[in-house]
């Protein structure tokens, strides 16, 4: 098992880098942190997720006729399975303690650049872009990450998540 399934099973909570309250946040500004371990799609993760949202458009479901009709010539992930996928991905590259909690506030730019073909295997990279306080004690931070797929010359995924955490 690689460090990304025990990561997801939880039977070690290990994240490439740990920072210590808000001050050792700031200091990854604009560093590189990952990538995590791969991680395949496969046409049952597709399938779930398709039942899951209810978007079971065929280029995603239907395996024959997309061997025949899609441009792709295979099933493709949703481009919002792969956004969904950072989440747990995440876990493996930054670890954040000193905070009582934090939220998911939202996505500031998100963009699919290549698609994801059933079976491909998947990896994120992390850069924290922006730390600031937004009050009440609160800080919101901006990270960016990087999904690429095994093989492909451009990314599948690039977004920037935006998260808001209550210092201890």
């Amino acid at each position: 098992m690689t460090r990304g399934d025990l990561l997801r099973l939880g039977l070690i909570d290990v994240a490439e880098v740990t920072v210590n309250g808000v001050e050792e946040l700031r200091a990854l500004i604009g560093q590189a942190v990952g990538p995590t371990d791969w991680r395949t799609v496969t046409q049952e993760d597709i399938d779930t997720f398709a039942r899951l949202t209810g978007d079971d458009q065929w280029i995603h479901v239907d395996v024959e006729r997309a061997k025949t009709e899609s441009p792709f010539g295979t099933t493709v992930a949703h481009g919002n399975l792969t956004l969904s996928m950072i989440d747990g991905m995440r876990r493996g590259l930054i670890e954040s303690r000193g905070f009582k909690l934090g939220v998911n506030y939202g996505w500031n730019r998100v963009r699919f650049p290549s698609p994801v073909p059933v079976d491909s295997k998947l990896r994120t990279s992390a850069e924290v872009m922006s730390v600031d306080d937004v009050g009440g004690g609160w800080v919101q931070v901006v990270t960016k990450f990087t999904v690429e797929a095994e093989g492909m010359d451009k990314p599948v995924c690039v977004a920037e998540s935006v998260g808001r955490a209550l210092p201890e």
